[in-house]
């Protein structure tokens, strides 16, 4: 019976999140429509698998992640929090959204987000965890925790590691609705199109930046986020070192070498 339940459960978790891989890209996708998406633990922890299995996964070279129906993300299950109203159920949500947002980082593999709807509090948290945002024009940003009395606490790490401190502290405090195109003044959102191009848009950057070479953007976006957390020398020491491996690269050996001869590289991804 047991094993049964674990098995349902699984298998419902499997069924809110989709993924499907098209030219080295795949596109993860909330399947929570009547939820706005929200995660809830299960989602969380299918996400992280997803996750850890495409990090080891040579064919894919670039994530967009995306939401089913009217939203991209409304956030955490405000259901399933207040139906488990003890520290240790709370800890546990919050511990596992972080570790998820922390992978998302920590892929190394560049993530698009792919934001239609709204995107509020983790689901705020987790365009803002994304290395790039493409918006639809309707869709929206927003930490409003505060109207309810939960301070958007761990949203506000990635927003305020995303968008300048008075603008991150605006939309905590307020809890207002940033619409997408204040949110590209800002530097939430990259780019904002109709939402008939969205995915279009989305896609078209993603095969973009798959044609790089896959061990230049793993060791790019790796520098890019531990860099950012260092003192100025710091940064630039590491960086030097980071460089100094990188042209010890084949790749970076054929990339020049291809700029030289005026033809196209062939990456080895090594």
């Amino acid at each position: 019976m047991a094993h049964d339940l674990a098995a349902n459960r699984e298998s419902a978790a499997a069924s809110d999140l989709l993924r499907r891989d098209l030219d080295g890209i795949a596109v993860i996708t909330l399947n929570r429509p009547a939820a706005r998406n929200a995660l809830s633990m299960d989602l969380m922890g299918a996400f992280l698998t997803m996750l850890e299995e495409i990090a080891i996964d040579g064919s894919i070279r670039v994530v967009i992640i995306a939401g089913a129906g009217p939203a991209f993300c409304a956030g955490h299950d405000l259901k399933e929090l207040r139906s488990r109203p003890d520290r240790d159920s709370y800890q546990a949500v919050f511990a596992r959204c972080s570790a998820l947002m922390q992978a998302i980082v920590r892929l190394p593999k560049p993530v698009i987000a792919q934001v239609h709807g709204v995107a509020t509090a983790a689901g705020c948290q987790l365009a803002a965890s994304c290395d790039l945002v493409v918006a639809s024009e309707d869709a929206r940003f927003a930490t409003p925790g505060v109207n309810i009395g939960l301070f958007c606490s761990t949203p506000m790490v990635a927003l305020s590691r995303a968008v300048p401190a008075k603008q991150a502290m605006e939309m905590l405090l307020t809890g207002d609705m940033v619409p997408a195109v204040r949110a590209r003044e800002i530097g939430l959102v990259n780019r904002v199109v109709p939402l008939a191009a969205l995915e279009e848009e989305a896609m078209a950057l993603a095969r973009q930046i798959a044609a790089k070479s896959p061990l230049t953007l793993k060791i790019g976006k790796e520098a890019f986020y531990r860099q950012a957390e260092m003192g100025l020398a710091g940064a630039y020491a590491y960086a030097s070192e980071v460089m100094t491996h990188n042209m010890m690269a084949a790749d970076a050996a054929e990339g020049i070498d291809a700029f030289l001869a005026k033809r196209q590289p062939h990456w080895r991804g090594c």
